[in-house]
């Protein structure tokens, strides 16, 4: 498969629903957020240069970063659930584009997988959502 040769992503095809699944874990992590919200998190990884894969579900839209393993805290993930964020548990699937998707365009890589398997940080990407939301601000106040 494409993605564990080119991509190194340890990803596989679920038999019953035919979509290529990419497990959260101890290796990998999602975050699933909008899609306004996603292009402006997206701009300041790339410029802070830790940009990862991105998947773009235009219907909802809604983005899912692919980073490293993580969980935030409980206060954080509040946060986050009021910004529309949400990040994947351990053990849950992130679904990734296949080819009859992008063609479609039902789901596309935004920023595909490179050839190594670097993703970044779950942290840095939270951190980019509080910022761009200005959530991160409102949160320090008294």
């Amino acid at each position: 498969m494409q993605y564990c040769s080119e991509s190194h992503l340890p990803a596989w095809v679920d038999p019953a629903s035919h979509h290529i699944l990419l497990e959260v874990g101890s290796r990998y992590g999602a975050i699933t957020m909008p899609a306004d919200l996603g292009e402006r998190v997206q701009q300041r990884l790339e410029r802070d240069g830790v940009a990862g894969p991105v998947v773009h579900h235009p219907r909802a839209r809604r983005w899912t970063f692919i980073t490293g393993p993580g969980s935030p805290s409980t206060a954080v993930a509040a946060e986050l659930f009021r910004l529309y964020t949400t990040v994947a548990c351990a053990g849950s699937p992130v679904v990734l584009p296949s080819a009859d998707d992008e063609r479609t365009g039902y789901r596309v890589w935004v920023q595909p997988p490179g050839g190594g398997d670097a993703v970044p940080p779950l942290e840095t990407v939270i951190e980019a959502a509080r910022t761009e939301s200005g959530a991160a601000g409102r949160a320090q106040r008294p």
